[in-house]
């Protein structure tokens, strides 16, 4: 079975993302630097997007990310993903500059017409379609709408997504089912139409 956290055999190609990691790490080569945050400002932009709107604050979040990945770059082992171990720094910056600047938006307050820019849906489905999936995703708790983000918008397995908010698995999969379950409901209310049946749902909790 495939491990996502396993280290590689030896001989096997390193990526471009790790390449550029070992180049920072070995010799400070801020072009492999500068490659690195091309490839991960748009997502780190849209995960950061879940938790603040506030644009100096996702754009502070970013740039201090990149200044850990700068620092700790020989820090990385190869026994995950390379974005799996750049969102977990992003995480844990993003958790602090929260609770620094004491953001409403992580406590879960938002404004629906602000939220609806930041959801990245398929450009393909209807207007309406992306309003009440932007509402839907506003109302879940934040941890929920990480875990959502992750697994669905960034394509994280359950273990790196785990890994990613430093949380057990079985907990990330809780957050996720119960994440399912509330836009499952929640859809058809902002659509105006009658709310689903709540047995499935009834006794959720906030993970």
């Amino acid at each position: 079975m495939f491990n996502p956290f396993r280290r590689p055999p030896p001989g096997t190609p390193a990526t471009s993302e790790q390449t550029w990691l070992r180049r920072i790490a070995e010799s400070q080569d801020r072009a492999a630097l500068a490659a690195l945050y091309r490839e991960y400002q748009p997502r780190l932009v849209r995960f950061l997007g879940r938790v603040t709107r506030h644009e100096a604050l996702i754009e502070e979040v970013i740039n201090d990310t990149l200044w850990v990945v700068w620092q700790r770059a020989a820090d990385y082992r190869g026994d995950a993903r390379v974005s799996t171990w750049i969102m977990g720094i992003a995480y844990r910056v993003a958790m602090k500059a929260l609770r620094d600047q004491d953001d409403p938006c992580w406590r879960g307050a938002s404004d629906d017409s602000e939220l609806e820019n930041l959801l990245v849906t398929d450009p393909r489905a209807d207007r309406e379609t992306r309003d009440w999936l932007a509402k839907g995703l506003a109302r879940l708790p934040p941890d929920q709408r990480l875990t959502v983000e992750l697994v669905y918008g960034q394509g994280h397995t359950l273990e790196e997504t785990a890994a990613i908010m430093e949380c057990p698995v079985g907990t990330a999969k809780a957050r996720l089912f119960h994440a399912r379950v509330k836009l499952r409901n929640l859809l058809p209310e902002l659509a105006g139409e009658p709310e689903l049946a709540q047995a499935e749902g009834s006794n959720d909790e906030n993970y």
